[in-house]
């Protein structure tokens, strides 16, 4: 398993933590830090299993008030950094 912090840009929560799979094809863990809880906790359960692939392609570009980003936009960029990283060291 492949782990790293995020620090995302232009919403609430100050930190992503992603777990991904040792190829950096499935996500195992994302925990937020800050951000609105319920939320934050609920994306990162629905997204846990699933590959990053699709979580990706699922939640890029969303955008939350007008800012060009959202927690879930961040995630993926996270999530793809995290792939990369992976498979890098793999």
């Amino acid at each position: 398993m492949y782990e790293m912090d995020f620090r995302p840009r232009r919403v609430c929560p100050s930190n992503i933590h992603v777990a991904v799979s040792d190829d950096g094809s499935t996500i195992e863990r994302v925990e937020f830090t800050g951000g609105c809880n319920g939320n934050t906790k609920a994306v990162a359960l629905l997204v846990q299993g699933k590959p990053v692939d699709e979580v990706v392609e699922l939640l890029a570009g969303n955008d939350c008030k007008g800012r060009g980003t959202s927690c879930a936009d961040q995630l993926t960029i996270a999530l793809r950094q995290a792939q990369e990283n992976a498979r890098a060291v793999a």
